[in-house]
């Protein structure tokens, strides 16, 4: 499968703005993918105020990543602010080509800022089935708690869609590595880049991991679109060779 990672610097809460800025570059890559990945809201920033953004599983930024999914007959996905039965998601949205959406809702909400005091928890961690590759999507700060994400299912590619701060890369680089080691797959962390309207800075440092912590792809601090092709079997001959899996501890998280 060949994956393309965009890492971009965000528009503050407007959504028609980096709509418009992203279909730029997604219309002109040249080289085809299969899986188009964005950042963490990607349509607002990391905003606290999700009144200001949030739109509708039926809304304009659904039904635009549906149709850059069709165009181009690949898979699109990114979070965004969702509102739905009176609260509000930090939603992970995966469109396949076909329309078809699975999603997410972020678990791990960033009690530093208090995003769990304006947007509801999610519960359940999903497996996306995609082209034969087994996918499991996460947000950001669920890349510190690696219980929720141990590698049960056998999937094949984790994907961590971020805006994670240029003061902390140090520990966004070390987890990603961690997360790849220990459920011996795929990692792609997509992070933004440039400066919210809290004056934050973003280093970016999108990335794709194998599953022995090789860093296979790094986008540094650069704007653009990164692309690669992760080979499946040779990351499942890997882990059948050696087997680390089959020792993992068994545990029940309790929501």
């Amino acid at each position: 499968m060949k994956i393309a990672l965009f890492q971009t610097s965000l528009a503050w809460e407007n959504p028609q703005s980096n709509r418009t800025f992203i279909k730029e570059y997604f219309m002109s890559e040249e080289e085809s993918f299969d899986l188009f990945v964005l950042p963490e809201m990607f349509s607002s920033g990391f905003t606290m105020h999700p009144e200001n953004v949030a739109e509708t599983m039926s809304g304009e930024t659904v039904s635009w990543m549906k149709a850059l999914a069709l165009k181009k007959d690949c898979a699109v996905c990114g979070s965004l602010v969702i509102s739905e039965n009176n609260s509000f998601y930090n939603r992970f949205i995966f469109v396949h080509p076909d329309g078809k959406i699975d999603f997410y809702n972020k678990r791990h909400l960033f009690s530093l800022v208090g995003e769990e005091k304006v947007y509801t928890k999610g519960t359940s961690k999903i497996i996306i089935d995609y082209k034969g590759w087994k996918i499991c999507p996460q947000i950001c700060y669920d890349l510190r708690f690696p219980a929720f994400v141990r590698n049960h299912e056998e999937y094949d590619l984790l994907i961590y869609v971020a805006n994670w701060p240029k003061v902390r890369t140090h520990a966004w680089n070390s987890l990603l590595k961690a997360r790849a080691i220990e459920n011996l797959c795929y990692v792609a962390g997509v992070n933004r880049i440039g400066f919210d309207d809290n004056n934050h800075q973003y280093e970016g440092s999108s990335q794709i991991i194998d599953e022995l912590g090789n860093i296979i792809l790094n986008a540094e601090d650069n704007l653009g679109v990164f692309i690669m092709e992760l080979d499946k079997n040779k990351m499942l001959e890997t882990r059948k060779k050696l087997n680390f899996l089959n020792d993992k501890d068994d545990f029940e998280i309790i929501n």
